[in-house]
């Protein structure tokens, strides 16, 4: 299969500047220039594989934007596979969390990841220079590291997943990855303590992800334009009262025309106090364990809605779990009592247009009036650092990532599997308004110090300067 070059509407680095400041933008103008110098006619491949949905995809586009702003060398391809190829890799993704979906693998997926991962690095080869630099994304790639290092091609394996403690499960996944992973040259983790114990220290780089506050699914929404897309969209009852425009990451005007699709007995009204939670249809994010918390803990207790929402599940290529998931979760909402049913919505939303999906998503954090993320198991989060900058207080669960980003006051953390605990502060803050936006300033505030893309791009020059 031919990679696929995706070409990312340009982000303007000035733009940036407004929100980080002078000297932010400055040093960052600085760094590219040096690292453009340095590249020397040198090229920086990013591969992953899938441009749409999930948070990798998300972060790539916005990345490779500013890097065609600040004129950088840098070019995505996205890899693909046979469905045989994408179960193994679900399966892989899960145990990395060290969860067990699906069954053991065996050494027929060993021989088959191996096939189609060297299939894809001859074609990624064909591309590249002696000299370029590839930086492979996730379980996915991970197999192309000896094929492309063969062409006398740096690689850099960046993983974006991992599980807190090692388990025999999380284990057999990187034992099954091994082989590969010795062939790169360096090893990017979100988080230190993702790194397993056969790859060296000193080759290993911890660089957090970043959203970027001026895309589509950041930038600021005055309240009736968010209650126009989600009237547009079909989240709120009635049409909207006017056209649901919003900016392009490209600065050509959009607006909101396409709808999600639903599953609800009744509507929210914009009035209602709102708990969401916005994921892939993964097992990890446990979405059916906010559906069943809420109906059983939340909405006895007090006023409010929930929705869930994720991706339309045939639009999200290298997720062939997603549509199972999402099966689970009707399942779960439909065996609800009428009255819980009717204050939970479950919102699947089109991927055709990515800012208009962005806008969507956007809108509905700004609305809400609490965010959730009780994932089983999480790689960093990005959709927690979203809300955050969006000054909304999300209540996650105590693992990966999610850690980082709610300690010390910025949020609430709960464990995975206590419910109670989960629905006991959704209410809390639900009731508390005063006490909700003190936290949401709090977790903006860090956000903007952390997890802007000046700060992500900065690392990066870094870490790719080591091998010029």
């Amino acid at each position: 299969m031919t990679p696929q070059l995706i070409s990312p509407p340009r982000r303007s680095l000035a733009d940036l500047g407004e929100v980080i400041g002078p000297d932010r933008l400055r040093a960052l103008w600085e760094s590219a220039d040096e690292l453009r110098r340095r590249l020397g006619g040198r090229t920086v491949w990013q591969v992953n594989s899938t441009a749409t949905g999930g948070g990798v995809a998300e972060m790539l586009q916005v990345l490779m934007g500013y890097l065609a702003d600040a004129e950088l060398p840098v070019h995505w391809l996205v890899v693909g596979g046979e469905a045989e190829f994408f179960d193994i890799t679900k399966r892989l993704h899960n145990r990395m969390h060290g969860a067990a979906g699906g069954p053991p693998l065996t050494e027929s997926d060993a021989a088959a990841y191996a096939r189609a991962t060297a299939i894809n690095a001859a074609a990624v080869g064909e591309l590249t220079r002696p000299g370029d630099i590839v930086v492979l994304h996730d379980p996915q790639t991970a197999g192309m590291a000896p094929g492309l290092a063969a062409r006398g091609v740096t690689v850099i394996w960046r993983c974006h997943i991992g599980a807190d403690r090692r388990t025999p499960v999380s284990q057999e996944a990187w034992e099954f990855l091994r082989p590969h992973l010795t062939a790169a040259e360096a090893y990017v983790f979100s988080l230190a303590h993702y790194r397993p114990d056969f790859l060296p220290a000193e080759r290993t780089v911890v660089i957090p992800p970043s959203i970027d506050p001026a895309a589509p699914k950041n930038a600021d929404l005055d309240p009736a334009t968010v209650e126009a897309v989600l009237r547009a969209c079909g989240v709120f009852t009635g049409g909207a009262d006017g056209p649901a425009r919003f900016i392009r990451r490209d600065g050509r005007p959009g607006e909101v025309t396409r709808t999600a699709k639903l599953l609800a007995d009744e509507l929210p009204s914009p009035d209602e106090p709102m708990l969401v939670q916005i994921s892939r249809w993964d097992r990890l994010k446990d979405m059916a364990g906010v559906l069943t918390a809420f109906a059983q803990r939340v909405a006895p207790a007090g006023p409010g809605c929930l929705v869930l929402a994720g991706p339309q599940v045939d639009e999200v290529g290298d997720d062939p779990e997603g549509a199972q998931v999402y099966a689970e979760c009707q399942a779960v909402w439909q065996a609800l009592p009428r009255e819980s049913r009717r204050r939970t919505v479950l919102a699947s939303l089109p991927l055709e247009d990515l800012d208009e999906n962005a806008v969507m998503v956007n809108a509905l954090q700004r609305h809400a009036t609490v965010i959730a993320q009780k994932s089983l198991a999480e790689g960093f989060g990005l959709t927690v650092a979203e809300a955050m900058w969006k000054r909304r207080p999300v209540v996650g669960s105590a693992v990966g990532g999610i850690l980082d980003q709610l300690g010390d006051g910025r949020g609430v953390l709960v464990e995975p599997s206590d419910a109670a605990g989960f629905a006991g502060a959704v209410r809390r803050l639900l009731d508390d308004r005063t006490e909700a936006a003190r936290i949401g300033e709090a977790a903006h505030d860090f956000v903007h110090q952390e997890y802007l893309g000046d700060r992500h791009l900065l690392r990066w020059a870094g870490l790719l300067g080591r091998f010029l």
